[in-house]
């Protein structure tokens, strides 16, 4: 994978470096010192994992995240814990803390190889009414009832579609799978969350609970999913 650093800092851009050489899929191209050049190397160049520090004079890497037209795998790298729930809304594949540890950033480029290995799943969907449907990888098709479906998380330009036994990530969008997925079974009740109502245990505050996951209730989504799970 090729990826960038963009960062103000060059003390930190040094030591990312050293621990990115040491990742042996990972081919490091550039470092940038702001989000601007970043920007305009990435309109120019394809680049599939970018390692971006939040706080940078001019704009800040949540700004270039959300200015970005074709976007990378992010992982983004900050001093500060406060902007996890703005990334999490922005589906960046990882958010590390200063400092950057060996173990922890392999961790992170582990979870984005697997987006970038999936890149060319899609889903196919051939009717609303089938129960089933098909996760295509290269010339392997595995069938997904829709009944095994408990939820599926927006990353990006991928999802992950979440069932008992597996998370199978696939190159397809949220908005995509909601409008190919029967609307009396599956509601989106975040902008990264597209759930089964089926499996939905409880519902307390802005929080669903779904055996051992929780997962958060956008506050636009709340009424109409309370109807969904007739409210009596």
């Amino acid at each position: 994978m090729n990826c960038i650093i963009v960062d103000d800092n060059k003390l930190a851009r040094t030591s990312l470096k050293i621990l990115i050489d040491q990742i042996d899929f990972l081919d490091l191209k550039e470092e940038c010192s702001d989000a601007v050049e970043a920007y305009n190397y990435l309109k120019k160049e394809t680049i599939d994992l970018v390692f971006l520090d939040v706080e940078m004079p001019g704009m800040t890497g949540i700004e270039l995240i959300k200015n970005l037209v074709k976007r990378p795998i992010i992982i983004l790298i900050t001093s500060k814990k406060n902007y996890a729930v703005e990334a999490f809304e922005l589906n960046v594949a990882d958010y590390i803390i200063k400092p950057v540890t060996l173990s922890r950033l392999t961790l992170a480029v582990s979870r984005a190889k697997e987006l970038f290995d999936n890149k060319d799943q899609v889903v196919d969907i051939n009717q609303k009414d089938k129960d089933y449907i098909f996760v295509r990888s290269n010339s392997i098709l595995a069938k997904i009832k829709l009944s095994d479906i408990i939820y599926i998380q927006a990353l990006g330009d991928y999802v992950n579609i979440i069932t008992p036994t597996k998370r199978n990530t696939v190159h397809c969008t949220l908005k995509s799978m909601e409008e190919k997925l029967p609307v009396n079974k599956f509601y989106r009740l975040h902008r990264s969350y597209l759930v089964a109502t089926d499996h939905i245990d409880s519902v307390e505050d802005n929080t669903a609970y779904i055996g051992k996951n929780t997962l958060p209730i956008g506050e636009q989504y709340k009424k109409e999913l309370l109807k969904k799970l007739n409210l009596v």
